[in-house]
């Protein structure tokens, strides 16, 4: 183990005493967690250049003062329960702390200290209706594995940089394909950039084409996550609102002001209502966007799952103007700790985001840009969005008939027919927070859909993610949550 600790021959304090101090600081500034073992005397020593009588002497002392403890045969460890009174001797999180007055975060640091944590933690409960994760017990993990340590033992530059920040050529070629076939993409490999999941893609968008002060036109209710992207560099954002056909494209032509140069929309699975936007609204928006000039970025986070509906077309496909810039991920369809996504961007667009990938971090992994290759090309991942498709369908299912069987005409259901999600309007005099309180008093968890809102909400609404839950757990749930709520 490495140990950064510093000391001085020639300073009056003594050898061991300097250890002890180091040892010290470095437990109560949390440098040195509780609980994180030691090195032995005999390694610390010797990494010090001391004799190991030094170091023993100022593990002594540690020990007796309560910040150490040893484990027979285990050895030395920090202590798990420090003393109230050595706790408050110094911060131990100095991310409590007040920061250092003399520091001035930039207008983007600013507006991140401004907002609330992205992620709201999840109550620990058996059965969580979380959204957003796939079934990760049914991803075909061996093969993931094969796929791996195939290039792991044939390439010797997914070690090295690569000169092509857009990319693995093979990777961009495959999904140029895969979208033409499954989407009606009009796109081309070059058109292309591999992006670190579509967070970083959105951030990269609005880093390129934002100023502070810029418009955004965002769908009301939406998602939370592009929200925060777009506030943090600045941007301006006029929410405008959604029906059962998707964003309501007259209020967006009549209400929009003259800066607004994007419009973010999830027109073939709205986030989190579940609508399609229609296709004369489609027309619409790309006839508006032309005329004034503003680009759309089109989120499609997971339209891979329709039940019982043919696949609805992108936008992008339909776009004549070069209005479109599409955002792809593989995190619902495969796994979220896949960070590779991607852009579709206009051909006058490619030049300038690819230098601002470059500048952001240089490239993604080229190992798993590798092995995700091979599993587009020879058949696995549409061979595997089949079998979620179905196992999905199945589940959702049982989700609508839970919620009808439990609850009757005290809820409506949307957006039942698409994605890993349904959002579900309870009729209850209780209110969204108490809900969820009580839901996880009784080992369920469930997420109001409120924080979507950038304007007033109008409450009851809560989100179900069911791509995680087998059908027993998602009747039990429902079963749960009803009792809690009536």
């Amino acid at each position: 183990m490495d140990f950064a600790i510093s000391i001085d021959p020639h300073a009056p304090l003594s050898l061991y005493r300097q250890v002890y101090e180091e040892l010290r600081q470095a437990i109560l500034s949390g440098r040195l967690a509780s609980g994180q073992k030691l090195p032995s005397t005999r390694s610390l020593a010797q990494l010090l250049g001391v004799s190991r009588a030094t170091v023993t002497q100022s593990y002594e002392l540690l020990l007796s003062e309560g910040y150490l403890e040893t484990i027979m045969g285990s050895g030395t460890f920090v202590c798990r329960q420090l003393p109230d009174e050595l706790l408050s001797a110094a911060p131990i999180d100095s991310k409590l702390q007040p920061a250092n007055s003399s520091i001035h975060l930039s207008a983007y640091g600013e507006s991140l200290s401004d907002q609330a944590f992205l992620r709201i933690p999840e109550p620990d409960v058996k059965i969580s209706f979380s959204y957003g994760r796939p079934a990760f017990d049914k991803f075909p993990i061996d093969l993931w594995r094969k796929l791996i340590s195939r290039h792991c033992h044939s390439h010797a530059d997914v070690l090295d940089y690569t000169e092509d920040s857009m990319g693995y050529q093979p990777l961009r070629e495959a999904i140029a394909s895969y979208l033409s076939r499954s989407r009606a993409v009009n796109c081309s490999a070059e058109q292309i950039i591999i992006v670190g999941g579509s967070q970083q893609g959105l951030d990269l968008i609005t880093r390129i084409l934002i100023d502070r002060g810029d418009g955004i036109a965002v769908e009301e209710p939406g998602y939370l996550g592009a929200r925060r992207a777009f506030l943090a560099q600045g941007a301006s954002l006029f929410p405008v609102s959604v029906d059962q056909s998707g964003l309501i494209i007259s209020e967006l032509i009549k209400s929009i002001i003259p800066q607004v140069k994007l419009v973010y929309v999830t027109p073939s699975h709205q986030f989190p209502t579940g609508a399609v936007l229609s296709l004369p609204r489609r027309l619409e928006l790309l006839a508006w966007a032309q005329k004034s000039g503003a680009m759309i970025i089109e989120d499609d986070y997971d339209s891979e799952y329709r039940y019982g509906e043919r696949p609805i077309p992108a936008l992008q496909g339909l776009d004549q103007g070069n209005s479109v810039i599409y955002v792809g991920t593989f995190s619902k369809v495969l796994f979220p700790a896949l960070r590779l996504g991607y852009l579709v961007l206009p051909q006058n667009l490619v030049y300038v985001f690819a230098r601002g990938k470059w500048l952001a971090d240089r490239q993604c992994s080229l190992l798993e840009q590798y092995a995700l290759t091979d599993f587009i090309t020879e058949g696995h991942l549409e061979r595997h969005i089949r079998r979620m498709r179905s196992l999905y369908d199945q589940r959702r299912q049982t989700l609508v008939h839970a919620l009808i069987s439990h609850f009757g005409d005290r809820v409506k259901i949307l957006g039942e027919n698409a994605g890993m999600h349904l959002m579900v309007k309870i009729n209850t005099n209780l209110h969204d927070n108490e809900i969820v309180q009580r839901a996880a008093l009784a080992g369920v968890g469930i997420g109001a859909a409120y924080p979507q809102y950038l304007k007033d909400s109008p409450g009851s609404e809560f989100i179900f993610g069911y791509a995680e839950l087998n059908e027993q757990q998602i009747q039990l749930g429902v079963k749960r949550l009803s009792q809690v709520i009536s």
